[in-house]
């Protein structure tokens, strides 16, 4: 199969990635591909170009019905999210979202506390949504939180009404969404209108492309060299920009470089002055992937680092985020003190198991 020039659209990428072996022929994929290459095709023709898709009937001014959107769910490292990206990087229009899902619900709540005046800030949250944005595309769709879980189900009937189409991954199937939470049948409509709103496919076939790619490469590099790190964080996140300042609990945390989905700080910025376990608890729900570059051997002048560090760890480990760690030493040899000896012994173990296919096929827990 020949790769097309100057593909366009999800269909052609994909064909490219088969045709030099980023991807293998995978039923599941494919039939994904032709959804999204649907959704694609269908948001191009679309009529309106107003943020709220109105329409005039005779009499009566209504809604354009959403494009039909699509809900990819299944295992890690399956293309999922390369292939969302293939979708939304071709979209010829600005007025276009995508970000990770927690993300996504942090700014929801931040406009939330802005229409604090209002009786439903929703609807208003919704209208700027749709204003700002034709096409929603959320990664890591995940519902743990009773807040989000109760938000979601009037805000995506908001959503669809205003005609916003919604593209999602996902590790699970929409009926799997909150299972077990409380007042579950609350977010149950959501649901429903993910399923009639989006078509749902399973994208599961067997070959694991984020495993393959990272068996050839280190998680845990030792020395001064940051090629390696380079090369592993261009891979997982290839839109990433360089010193993107975040702002973690009402503190500007700078970053080395950051994407939606990961961000590389130096051990200087995680681990030095005033950063707590909150930080990291934040920090573990928003990125699936966390490089730390320039971690010095700990102990001695440095137990108060070393503590932070051990904090970090835990919580990376906790959420099952992929830590990359570049270091003056190898981790057997990290610490070198007497205080925290007994910690460390946790934090060996934890950075080894890190690097493990077992942990790495395990999902965000965002």
């Amino acid at each position: 199969m020949n790769a097309p020039s100057n593909p366009r659209g999800p269909r052609n990428r994909y064909q490219a990635a088969l045709s030099t072996g980023e991807f293998v022929p995978d039923a599941a994929q494919a039939s994904a591909v032709d959804t999204l290459e649907r959704v694609y095709q269908e948001l191009i023709a679309y009529p309106p170009k107003s943020g709220l898709a109105l329409r005039w009937l005779p009499g009566r001014m209504t809604r354009w019905p959403p494009v039909r959107g699509a809900y990819l769910w299944g295992g890690v490292g399956r293309g999922k999210t390369w292939l969302m990206d293939a979708f939304f990087g071709d979209l010829p229009f600005s007025r276009k979202r995508r970000t990770h899902f927690h993300r996504f619900m942090r700014d929801v709540h931040q406009r939330r506390r802005q229409y604090a005046d209002r009786s439903d800030p929703l609807d208003p949250i919704a209208e700027d949504l749709a204003r700002e944005a034709r096409v929603l595309c959320f990664d890591e769709f995940y519902v743990s939180d009773i807040a989000d879980a109760m938000i979601l189900g009037r805000l995506t009937e908001a959503l669809f009404e205003r005609g916003v189409t919604l593209v999602a991954t996902s590790n699970c199937a929409p009926d799997q969404l909150y299972q077990g939470g409380l007042q579950r049948a609350r977010f149950l409509p959501a649901i429903e209108r993910i399923g009639r709103h989006c078509d749902v496919l399973a994208v599961d076939g067997g070959t694991d492309y984020r495993l393959r790619d990272l068996e050839q490469l280190a998680l845990y590099v030792t020395g001064p060299d940051l090629s390696p790190v380079l090369t592993l964080f261009r891979r997982v996140a290839p839109q990433a920009q360089a010193n993107i300042d975040l702002e973690i609990n009402d503190r500007v945390l700078p970053t080395e470089q950051a994407g939606d989905s990961a961000a590389w700080f130096t051990f200087e910025t995680l681990c030095t002055g005033p950063r707590g376990a909150d930080d990291y608890i934040e920090l573990a729900h928003l990125y699936q992937w966390i490089v730390v570059s320039d971690v010095p051997q700990l102990g001695g002048e440095l137990e108060n680092e070393a503590r932070r560090f051990i904090n970090l760890v835990d919580e990376c480990y906790d959420r099952r985020v992929n830590l990359v760690i570049q270091a003056e030493v190898g981790v057997d040899a990290l610490y070198c003190g007497q205080r925290l000896r007994f910690e460390f012994e946790r934090t060996y173990s934890r950075l080894t198991e890190m690097q493990t296919r077992a942990y790495l096929d395990e999902p965000h827990r965002a």
